[in-house]
């Protein structure tokens, strides 16, 4: 089926040529044709999928004939990250129209997206805090808003954005079309639907999450030890060309981007104590080749499109089977191919056996040939993790992540107790 038979405007079929796309994904196949129906859509689309496609394009195609001046989609969206790239997404497709977008998010002056808001750009991509904070101002009004699209819903729920979520909808009208995608259908996400939407189009409610077609996975068991000198090893050899690696907190990731280049390789990373800037730049120069490697933690887990990236690596196992599913994702997107390795040491055999539980079936396992298993670590990968301080006060514990506050706290409380204690073990990411 050709994008053509979906009856989108020439301008549009123009933009779809030009990006490469020569046929619909199954997503886009099934929740195109009832969207520019104006049905609202409720769809459960894996990573990697093409479903920002399947709701923009049908976004575009209906306001393409409708008066300009104000804001009639709004797109809500659970990361900065993914709300840039759904904005890029959109201006390539509609390139060869009027229409126009914007993006709304924090880490980022607001007067660009007031002046956006002012002037009614067709459509909004949204976070949710970014936009209550706009909302509170007489300037950033919805009323002409027909169509709202909930990407990534699970996502937000993960991170708490329901009840933000919420607030969002009062200042939206009543009658409008409501499409959801979401990679996993929840209870409290289904409950949402049935809350916001009509009848809807139902694309693969039953689908069971699993990794997309065309990624070929494998495991390296190697001690915890040892994980930076197998990683610096395979990216040596050219096992690993351009490559996303993930690690399980915000200090690994900090630890493994330094010793990336104490070995010479061009690295970049990107995590939630980084600046908009910083992010920005690192994932723009990975995209464009400037770095080999972006080590992440799960930040960047979904939404975000690399094209043609050969490699994931999970340098820590995903202690949740969707998590490890939405990292590798990262390649073989829209039906290419690609490679996801995954490093597991022997503490953490219990979560890779219930990712293969998830996928249905046991991973290959690799030994790497040439590489001393048993040497000693050249330096010690990790020590105390000092981005978190326990504070234990007479009516129970809470986390600090200052350095110098909670000094001062304890300064200040002598009978207050300071313990610092590492990530892993206390299950922050």
């Amino acid at each position: 089926m050709p994008f053509s038979s979906f009856g989108l405007h020439p301008d549009l079929l123009r933009g779809v040529k030009e990006l490469g796309f020569t046929r619909p994904t199954p997503i886009q196949t099934d929740a195109i044709p009832p969207a520019i129906e104006g049905r609202d859509v409720l769809a459960c689309a894996m990573t990697g999928s093409g479903k920002t496609a399947a709701f923009i394009l049908p976004i575009l195609q209906r306001l393409i004939a409708r008066p300009r001046g104000r804001t009639r989609a709004l797109v809500i969206t659970p990361t900065r990250e993914l709300a840039a790239q759904i904005e890029q997404h959109l201006s390539e497709l509609a390139v060869h129209t009027p229409l126009s977008g914007a993006a709304i998010y924090g880490g980022v002056g607001m007067g660009p997206q007031e002046h956006a808001l002012r002037s009614g750009v067709d459509v909004i991509i949204a976070t949710p805090g970014r936009l209550l904070d706009h909302f509170k101002h007489d300037y950033a009004r919805m009323d002409a808003l027909e169509i709202l699209v909930l990407d990534e819903a699970d996502r937000m729920l993960d991170m708490g954005f329901l009840p933000d979520i919420k607030k969002v909808l009062k200042h939206l009208p009543a009658k409008r079309q409501t499409m959801l995608f979401s990679a996993t259908m929840p209870a409290p996400i289904l409950d949402l639907a049935r809350e916001l939407q009509r009848h809807p189009a139902t694309i693969n409610l039953e689908r069971k999450s699993a990794p997309a077609v065309g990624i070929t996975q494998a495991v390296y068991p190697v001690r915890e030890a040892l994980k930076p000198t197998l990683f610096l090893e395979l990216i040596r050899r050219g096992d690993l060309k351009d490559v996303i690696v993930f690690t399980r907190t915000k200090h690994r990731a900090n630890r493994l981007t330094e010793v990336l280049e104490q070995g010479g390789v061009s690295v970049a990373r990107i995590h939630g104590n980084r600046s908009q800037a910083q992010r920005t730049m690192a994932l723009d120069g990975f995209k464009n080749g400037k770095f080999q490697v972006l080590v992440a933690t799960d930040i960047v887990a979904r939404g975000i499109d690399v094209e043609e990236l050969s490699h994931v690596v999970n340098f820590d196992v995903p202690n949740v089977p969707d998590d490890y599913i939405h990292r590798v994702g990262r390649t073989a997107r829209a039906d290419a191919t690609g490679d996801a390795f995954t490093f597991v040491s022997p503490e953490e055999e219990g979560d890779l056996r219930a990712i293969e539980r998830a996928v249905g079936r046991t991973l290959p396992r690799i030994t790497v040939a040439g590489f001393n298993y048993d040497q000693a670590p050249p330096e010690r990968f990790e020590s105390l993790d000092f981005d978190h301080f326990f504070l234990q006060p007479m009516d129970g514990p809470f986390v600090i992540e200052n350095t110098r506050l909670a000094v001062e706290y304890c300064l200040a409380h002598p009978r207050w107790r300071l313990s610092v204690q590492t990530h892993k073990a206390l299950g922050i990411r």
